[in-house]
């Protein structure tokens, strides 16, 4: 059984698929056209705000947003070592510096009194990741971000569709950003992103940075990059965008089964103001090596995300001296497995791996 498996989403929507293709070739619009601008504006009002920007990835997003909330060289941004590392790598193409706060024990999200210790007169962005499809506890981050005046830009990667206390993830902080990659819970066919944010200011900036910085053509006002989310990805991640809220209710479901027919590992919490929407279904266990490789013995794949925390990446080795620091995030690199879970997966298939799992875990 794989980790997961595109084909069957794609293959039920197909006839629609190339549908929509067929659209975008006959009109002969690729770049900037009318695609982007509707599902700009659809997925922006999904997630109650006024604007959406699209870019051509999610690690674009950060970076892009970023600038547009004036980090830039010299400054430092405040979030996670356990996140996928296009968080980081964004960071820094922005010019700036990652500061790294550690995370909750029982959530493993970014916990605001690991927060406050971080800042420093530097500190110019806090950049909360929902990880595995579950809401940070924003409250307390905004809070603290207010008092400071510090922007908050959310890294939602991994959320679409969540909420906290009712608020969709996307709307809390200053500015947010999406990946659309393919095995995400609203993938494109490829590669895309979008920054979505209330404040016009922002939005009008990000325009100009995905395009060189220009105001109007052949008009350079600032510095940018050609980062663009084109006409054909639009009108797919358009057409897919009114599935994802039954997509996300089938995950629940699957989340739901393995709860009951799981035994012998123990999960991140869940907080009940937070509308979790499984991304990623992680277990954590003692013994996590050993379980993930009887589970590929019976043919079972898993994934670790993430195995290695930022900070220990070879590629950002200078940030090895904030160890000290992340003494939960440590652990849970070592504990944390990814089970199956797609919205095609069969109930059948869950049990089977919930079972396996459970039988696996008695033996340790």
């Amino acid at each position: 059984m794989p980790f997961n498996d595109l084909t069957p989403r794609d293959e039920s929507a197909r006839a629609e698929l190339e549908a929509v293709a067929r659209r975008v070739i006959a009109s002969g619009w690729y770049i900037f056209g009318p695609e982007l601008e509707a599902f700009e504006r659809e997925f922006a009002e999904s997630v109650d705000c006024a604007h959406g920007v699209g870019v051509s990835s999610g690690t674009e997003a950060i970076q892009l947003a970023l600038t547009a909330l004036g980090v830039g060289p010299g400054d430092d941004v405040v979030t996670v070592a356990n996140t996928a590392v296009p968080t980081v790598s964004a960071i820094t193409a922005a010019g700036a510096q990652p500061v790294f706060a550690d995370v909750d024990p029982e959530t493993l999200l970014m916990d605001a009194t690991k927060v406050a210790p971080r800042i420093t007169p530097r500190t110019r962005a806090i950049v909360p990741v929902h990880l595995f499809g579950q809401a940070v506890d924003m409250d307390p981050i905004i809070d603290l971000a207010r008092r400071r005046g510090i922007p908050i830009l959310e890294d939602a990667a991994q959320a679409h569709g969540a909420r906290f206390k009712g608020r969709p993830v996307g709307a809390l902080g200053d500015a947010c950003a999406w990946s659309f990659y393919p095995t995400k819970n609203l993938g494109a066919l490829g590669d895309a992103g979008m920054v979505t944010t209330n404040d016009a200011a922002v939005a009008a900036r990000l325009r100009r940075l995905r395009a060189y910085g220009q105001s109007s053509r052949y008009v350079h006002v600032e510095k940018g990059i050609n980062s663009r989310l084109d006409e054909i990805q639009a009108a797919f991640l358009r057409a897919k965008l009114p599935r994802l809220s039954s997509a996300n209710t089938r995950r629940r479901e699957i989340a739901a089964l393995y709860d009951r027919h799981l035994h012998g590992v123990t999960l991140p919490t869940r907080a009940s103001e937070r509308d979790h929407v499984f991304h990623l279904y992680v277990i954590r266990a003692a013994r996590r090596d050993a379980l993930q490789a009887a589970l590929r013995d019976e043919g079972i794949g898993t994934l670790i995300h993430y195995p290695i925390p930022v900070h220990r990446q070879a590629a950002y080795v200078e940030h090895i001296d904030q160890a000290p620091f992340l003494a939960v995030t440590e652990r849970a690199a070592d504990e944390i497995l990814s089970l199956p879970l797609y919205p095609e997966l069969s109930d059948a298939d869950v049990r089977r791996v919930a079972d396996a799992v459970t039988r696996i875990a008695a033996r340790a």
